[in-house]
């Protein structure tokens, strides 16, 4: 089995920035962002072109983070 993978130097929570929503490495792209792109049907790579300063790992990190943020979640109902 991989190692896990820890997101934890590569995702950042900034109250003033995308309104403390989880972002790529201070930058103004967020988890979200990502999960988006890959929603809509953009590849990884289409991803790493159309966004330069993205690395694989960010991505990756982008990934692990909503997975367990998902994992952590409770339905309340």
């Amino acid at each position: 089995m991989k190692q896990s993978f820890d997101y934890k130097d590569i995702i950042t929570i900034e109250p003033g920035k995308r309104g403390g929503k989880p972002c790529i490495r201070g930058l103004r792209i967020t988890v979200y962002d990502i999960l988006n792109w890959f929603a809509s049907g953009m590849s990884r790579q289409e991803i790493l072109d159309d966004f330069q300063e993205l690395s694989n790992e960010d991505i990756t990190a982008a990934l692990k983070f909503a997975s367990d943020r998902e994992t952590k979640a409770t339905v309340i109902g």
